[in-house]
């Protein structure tokens, strides 16, 4: 676990705040009414639009948290999908508990 490189990705807020949306998907964002459910993950242009952010900097951002892992991408079609992946946020915060 490189937790340097973890705590970088972690160290902007915006990236904390779609870590947190993406917790709880149905709570933070519109339905997918393409697919009718969140399983895949929540639709990269929703994350931009509620970040308010550009296409290039929340493709950034999505870059840098998969790059440690925290989330995964499906892709279906043009669009792209990100879900958090608890297992290694988990371990991550286990990690905290055991060495700090």
């Amino acid at each position: 676990m490189d937790l340097i490189k973890i705590n970088k990705a972690l160290s902007n807020q915006t990236r904390v705040n779609i870590l947190n949306w993406l917790k709880e998907p149905e709570k933070c964002f519109p339905p997918h009414t393409e697919l009718g459910h969140f399983d895949f993950g929540v639709c990269l242009v929703f994350i931009k639009n509620k970040a308010d952010l550009s296409q290039s900097t929340i493709s950034q951002y999505m870059l840098q948290l998969q790059n440690v892992d925290f989330v995964t991408a499906t892709r279906l079609g043009k669009w792209t999908y990100f879900k958090r992946n608890e297992e290694t946020i988990e371990k991550y915060i286990n990690y905290l508990k055991e060495e700090l």
